[in-house]
């Protein structure tokens, strides 16, 4: 499974600059002006794990295959986009069909750089956007529980949709869902409310390591744990350069990590997913599933034959598979095991199913 994250905020905050820095490309257009973006721009990237060279090195595969990662460069919202504000019923939809949601917010001050408001504010920014996509929830809720419309849905969603009205209209948190329904169900109802979200602070060159005033309003309300500090403009300059230039740019300006780095982490934490390899001479690639994945699930991300013939997984850990250099002495030295179908795969297991066609 790949996953969509949609990058959302208001116009001219820096979503297109950092579209095309995780992507490694010019496919958004990035211009001083609302609504730069109108149809969504979505690039699909590989997700870097250093895991995978070390397994295809052991099992001298012939190529690899990270597993990938979509971003959805949406166009900038405002103040009445429920409504149709800035062509906003188009941009919220698109919007409905991501994961997650990344919201970038303008925590930069530039008289370079227009802004919709007359004051850099991230917490009225975002504030703005989600009140937007809170009514936009509000009225796809209603149209959906009137009378001609409850026949098309089953008791599950109407549960959801009562519910999700109710935290919308008494302003409570929406806990009670996520604790009463899967996040597979959740996410079937479409609410843009539900959705797991990460901000992203976007801020200028001298910001990065430390923040800035506004980077630290933002975070005593939001917390850390959702909330990632990056300059778009500085990725784009990281992404232009070879590969130990920037090494050496990134250790210069005290930068650990690049901003498709720190969003995948985040991405995989909030969504709670997990990979695991399939390696041999042919090719290692890496797999995407949900935490708690059981074996035959994992089978049918390769194919959903392998999920119906299921027998077992012959399963190795990432560090013994290092570790024994390979399958081979993996089950010389007893660390193969052979796992069923109740077996719960691990982050970074090494697999090998056998099945019945």
């Amino acid at each position: 499974m790949s996953f969509k994250c949609g990058i959302v905020g208001l116009p001219n905050v820096g979503k297109s600059t950092l579209f095309n820095a995780l992507t490694n490309s010019s496919k958004a257009q990035a211009a001083n002006f609302p609504f730069c973006t109108i149809d969504p721009n979505i690039g699909i990237v590989p997700v870097p794990d250093e895991r995978l060279e070390k397994l295809a090195k052991i099992s001298q595969s012939k190529k690899i295959i990270n597993t990938t990662i979509s971003f959805v460069d949406i166009a900038g919202l405002v103040k009445g986009a429920s409504k149709g504000e800035g062509l906003g019923n188009k941009f919220l939809s698109h919007i409905r069909e991501v994961d997650a949601i990344i919201h970038m917010i303008r925590c930069f001050d530039s008289a370079d750089i227009q802004n919709v408001n007359p004051s850099v504010d991230p917490i009225r920014d975002l504030d703005i956007i989600e009140t937007e996509m809170m009514l936009s929830d509000l009225e796809s809720i209603e149209k959906r529980l009137e009378k001609n419309n409850k026949k098309n849905i089953n008791e599950e969603e109407i549960e959801i949709l009562k519910l999700a009205l109710d935290c919308i209209n008494n302003n409570k948190e929406f806990s009670v869902l996520r604790s009463q329904f899967s996040k597979k169900q959740l996410n079937q109802s479409g609410l843009l409310c539900l959705k797991p979200k990460i901000y992203v602070c976007n801020v200028d060159e001298k910001s990065i390591k430390t923040g800035n005033e506004y980077t630290k309003s933002f975070i005593e309300k939001y917390g850390n744990d959702n909330t990632l500090i990056v300059s778009a403009d500085i990725e784009n300059q990281i992404n232009e350069l070879e590969k130990e230039e920037k090494a050496n740019y990134m250790q210069m300006i005290g930068l650990e990590k690049t901003g498709l780095n720190m969003l995948i982490q985040k991405g995989y934490k909030i969504l709670e997913l997990d990979t695991y390899f399939t390696s041999g001479p042919q090719e290692t690639r890496a797999w995407t599933i949900q935490k708690n994945c059981t074996a035959p699930m994992a089978a049918g991300e390769i194919h959903t034959d392998f999920e119906k013939g299921f027998i077992r997984a012959e399963t190795v850990s990432y560090e013994d598979f290092i570790e024994n250099n390979g399958w081979v002495n993996s089950k010389t030295n007893g660390k193969m095991r052979l796992e069923g179908k109740e077996y719960i795969v691990r982050d970074g297991d090494v697999l090998n199913f056998r099945f019945n066609t």
